[in-house]
C-alpha cells in the first residue's frame, strides 16, 4: 500500500539521491533548488509549501512538495520517485495521492509543471487525469532553453 508521510529534512540526502545525474537534477528541479551536485543541507522549499514522501511497504518511494498558489488552487512540484521503483505505477498514484489531499484542504483545481523533454513525467501526469492548459513556462537549463507545458486535474475531473 502506497501512502503519504511528511518530508523531514533528515530525508533530503535519500531524495538528492535519486537524481543520479546533472540533466536528471534539472528535470527535477530546473535549477531553483540550487546547483547541481546540491548538498543536503542545502535542499530548502519554499516557506508556503508542504514536503511529502511517497512510502511503500519498504519505505520511501518518491516525493513532491504541495502550495497553494491562488484561493482555490494547489500547485505540485519537484516530483520524483525512486529510480528503483519507476516503472511501477508510483508516480501515477503519488499524483493521485497529491490531488487528493489538495480536494481534502479546499482545492477545485491542482496544477503542475512539466518540462517537455520529460516525456515519461508528461506520460504519468496524464495518466493521472492532468491536463494540457494554455501557456508554457521556459528556464535556461544547461545552456539551453527548456519549456514546460502546464497541466490540471480539476476536482470536478477527477475520477
Amino acid at each position: 500500500m502506497l501512502t503519504l508521510h511528511p518530508y523531514l529534512p533528515s530525508d533530503a540526502e535519500l531524495v538528492l539521491s535519486w537524481c543520479r545525474e546533472k540533466k536528471e537534477f534539472y528535470l527535477w528541479s530546473a535549477g531553483v533548488l540550487g546547483e547541481y551536485p546540491l548538498a543536503a543541507e542545502n535542499l530548502h522549499f519554499p516557506v508556503d509549501a508542504e514536503a511529502f514522501l511517497l512510502h511503500d511497504e519498504t519505505g520511501a518511494a518518491g516525493f513532491f512538495i504541495l502550495r497553494k498558489t491562488e484561493e482555490k488552487e494547489y500547485r505540485i512540484g519537484f516530483v520524483i520517485i525512486d529510480p528503483k521503483k519507476r516503472g511501477l505505477g508510483y508516480g501515477k498514484k503519488m499524483m493521485r495521492l497529491a490531488a487528493e489531499y489538495a480536494f481534502e484542504n479546499g482545492a477545485e483545481a491542482v496544477s503542475l509543471a512539466v518540462f517537455e523533454n520529460n516525456e515519461k513525467a508528461m506520460h504519468c501526469y496524464e495518466s493521472a487525469g492532468f491536463l494540457p492548459v494554455e501557456g508554457k513556462e521556459s528556464y535556461v537549463v544547461l545552456g539551453e532553453k527548456w519549456y514546460c507545458r502546464r497541466m490540471r486535474l480539476k476536482k470536478e475531473d477527477e475520477q
